[in-house]
């Protein structure tokens, strides 16, 4: 089957529409790092948006900071792929056109950094994921120790991580009397804006000292969040999306229909209107960012690690077993909700009707495997913060005491049917061994737990009343099993 390309997109069926402009005559004015599928389904989309409104400065430079898998896929299409927006009516197909090319970073650095310095290139956003930022979830400090953090101290000029990166294009541009880009991280990340900023300051200040002065007084960081769920894309989503197109696309997303932009309005040199678009620009994210990391993935995460221990693949699935849909429903309303202060005009119990609606969604296959990995750099954020203002209130934990054993359970690296699980994490022999040492019992395994600083502060890990209670939550799984557990502590919450 031929695939989607320039010569080819005249060919979409009627029903599929394609991009509203001419291509060719747009220039990359943001290079975006780690161009995988959750970039494609929101900020490009966007982007896409106002290139047809005729803001053709604005197209995108991706780079993968580490495999060529979107470059393999999106560089034969001239960067075109299919946005698939899945609903309980069915699945709506779109081309996206706003990539115009996508590097390789560790084949070719330098083009990376030179693109990064061009005077065309005005925003530089970034999902890399939180493991991306090379930091320490619990205290947000700049690991100094990380493989790609050690090599860019040293070659600075041929950088690995996405902060090397970002430097390097920062001091050619300083070089060379160019105004600076803005660093946009779209990433799940507390006050994700100052965080890269520290970061940058940190690396920046062992670099170069000079550059960091610089950059402490000429770069803007606006803090944004981003909100679209996007299952990782099928070989039968791909074979389903061909026979729809007639077109073969290695690039397309899956995705939700709902997204969600908040945005800093602080730029140096200018930026897409978004807002025409539905994009949110506002003077503080902080209470829309903290709503979603508490709210939607704190309760992603409960519903990832308890529904794949209770046997359910997709969060769907999860959600159609109806004691963890009510558990998700209690984590909101009476744990992670009542710690939020929003604005006065923010919708708190719609956006949580909203969220209870998106994850039944039958026309997503998230996988709960996918959104258990990394919860070693997750969990800080979704679900520690909000038991520590908990406990600092004096409220009950028990959702969230369960979450983080089953968490903790999970990264055992058995089901409860003995099956192997993938646990995919940066500290996973780390928590594996936590969890063997504790040969069984509950309490000594979370003692173990706790010792990892990376992931538990001091003052959360010395707290009698936390270890209490996800120790009682892990000793219901091991004595009872997942479902039972939970059905047990609804019980419990509901009287």
């Amino acid at each position: 089957m031929r695939r989607l390309n320039d010569a080819t997109l005249k060919d979409l069926p009627a029903e599929v529409p394609g991009p509203a402009y001419d291509r060719a005559a747009c220039t990359a004015g943001i290079v975006h790092l780690g161009i995988g599928a959750f970039h494609r389904a929101h900020q490009a989309v966007y982007c896409d948006e106002r290139l047809a409104a005729g803001e053709h400065d604005w197209a995108i430079c991706g780079a993968s900071l580490r495999s060529p898998a979107v470059h393999d896929q999106l560089t034969p299409q001239n960067g075109l792929y299919t946005e698939a927006v899945s609903g309980p009516e069915g699945e709506a197909l779109r081309v996206i056109g706003a990539v115009k090319d996508v590097l390789v970073a560790p084949e070719d650095p330098a083009a990376l950094v030179a693109r990064l310095a061009a005077p065309e290139t005005r925003i530089v956003s970034l999902t890399v994921t939180e493991k991306g930022y090379c930091h320490d979830p619990a205290s947000g400090a700049l690991q100094h120790d990380h493989p790609d953090i050690r090599h860019d101290l040293q070659r600075a000029e041929q950088p690995k991580s996405a902060l090397g990166f970002l430097l390097a294009g920062l001091r050619r541009r300083r070089a060379a009397g160019l105004a600076p880009f803005t660093p946009l991280s779209c990433d799940n990340l507390p006050h994700n804006g100052t965080t890269l900023r520290g970061l940058l300051l940190e690396l920046a200040a062992a670099q170069e000292p000079a550059l960091a002065r610089w950059i402490e007084a000429e770069v803007p960081f606006p803090a944004t969040m981003i909100d679209r769920i996007v299952p990782a894309t099928t070989d039968a989503d791909r074979d389903r999306i061909a026979a729809r197109l007639g077109l073969r696309d290695e690039g397309a997303v899956i995705c939700e229909p709902f997204r969600q932009w908040v945005i800093e309005d602080r730029f140096a040199l200018g930026r897409p209107r978004w807002e025409e678009s539905g994009a949110q620009l506002v003077d503080d994210v902080a209470p829309y960012e903290e709503m979603k990391l508490r709210l939607l993935n704190g309760s992603h995460s409960l519903l990832a690690y308890l529904g794949y221990l209770s046997g359910h693949k997709t969060i769907a699935a999860t959600m159609a077993d109806e004691p963890l849909r009510r558990l998700a429903q209690i984590f909101m309303d009476r744990e992670a909700g009542p710690t939020l202060a929003m604005p006065p005009d923010a919708d708190l119990e719609g956006y949580k009707a909203d969220l209870i609606a998106r994850f039944a969604n039958p026309g997503l296959q998230h996988r709960t495997w996918q959104i258990a990995m990394d919860g070693s750099q997750k969990l800080p954020q979704r679900l520690l913060g909000t038991a520590r203002d908990r406990l600092q209130a004096g409220a009950p934990i028990d959702v969230l005491a369960l979450a983080l054993a089953g968490w903790m359970r999970y990264t055992g690296g058995h089901d409860e049917q003995g099956q192997a699980i993938e646990v995919r994490d940066p500290l996973a022999p780390m928590l594996a061994e936590a969890f063997a040492s504790g040969a069984g019992d509950a309490a000594e395994i979370v003692a173990g737990f706790l010792k990892i600083t990376d992931v538990f502060d001091p003052g959360l890990a010395g707290d009698s009343r936390f270890a209490a209670a996800v120790s009682a939550a892990l000793d219901g799984i091991f004595k009872r099993g997942t479902a039972a557990t939970v059905k047990a502590t609804l019980t419990r919450l509901e009287g």
